[in-house]
């Protein structure tokens, strides 16, 4: 569910600082309307020399409702994007500017491939951290959107709100594309879409469970996933940190 999204957080961060790969897995409840299924993330970040990896695969589970329904082939499947950010400057003014590529596929249909860069903005303690990026999406087989390209916003905040293990983080995306949707009045073709899925997470460290966090996120979109307009689809789960 996470989007992955160049999710920088300070933790991720401490990866970039060490070069060790930060890995989690993450397990969702949909309280969606007509959903009401498990979702899994695994995630991986990894800092280096040239640069940072990272990538990220959803995996979504169809319960006895969609299977009746016939929307199994609908849910069932999975999501995955993999980026991989280029900076051989990190010793220099720009190192906060890196050159970006990226791969988005699924089991539903043509992948997409993403070129353009990324700014990373910190606080002084790098316990707050931001990334904006600007890609051009190649799209494989659905042809071009009018506008190919995409805007993606990444957050993290750590102890939020000054509460110790409350971590605020998510993503957010804005991308063009031709969408056609089925509507009473015949189709309809949107121009973009927006997705947000903002996260809360406590660390339950507090009684012993340094790996193990409580939490969830709302998921946000406007023309995505085959739904024309706005949803509002709100998940609890829990996210365990290797």
């Amino acid at each position: 569910m996470s989007k992955r999204f160049i999710a920088v957080s300070a933790a991720l961060l401490a990866c970039v600082l060490c070069a060790e790969a930060q890995t989690n897995l993450q397990t969702f409840f949909d309280l969606g309307k007509d959903r009401k299924y498990i979702t899994t993330t695994f995630e991986m970040f990894k800092g280096d020399k040239w640069g940072d990896t990272f990538f990220f695969i959803d995996h979504y589970y169809t319960n006895k409702s969609n299977r009746d329904a016939g929307l199994s082939s609908a849910i069932n499947g999975s999501y995955f994007e993999i980026e991989r950010g280029l900076n051989f400057w990190q010793d220099s003014a720009l190192k906060d500017l890196s050159a970006m590529i990226e791969y988005d596929g699924s089991t539903w249909g043509a992948g997409i491939w993403c070129f353009g860069a990324k700014y990373f903005l910190h606080s002084d303690d790098f316990r707050n951290t931001f990334t904006l990026a600007l890609l051009y999406d190649l799209h494989c087989g659905l042809g071009e959107a009018d506008v190919p390209v995409k805007f993606s916003g990444v957050w993290g905040m750590n102890d939020f709100l000054g509460l110790k293990g409350l971590t605020f983080k998510g993503f957010l995306d804005l991308w063009g594309n031709n969408s056609v949707f089925a509507s009473e009045s015949g189709f309809e073709t949107a121009k973009f879409s927006l997705l947000t899925e903002p996260q809360l997470w406590f660390n339950l460290s507090c009684i012993g469970i340094e790996n193990l966090n409580i939490g969830g996120e709302v998921e946000l979109s406007y023309n995505f996933a085959g739904h024309k307009g706005f949803m509002c689809n709100p998940c609890v789960g829990t996210k365990w940190v290797f």
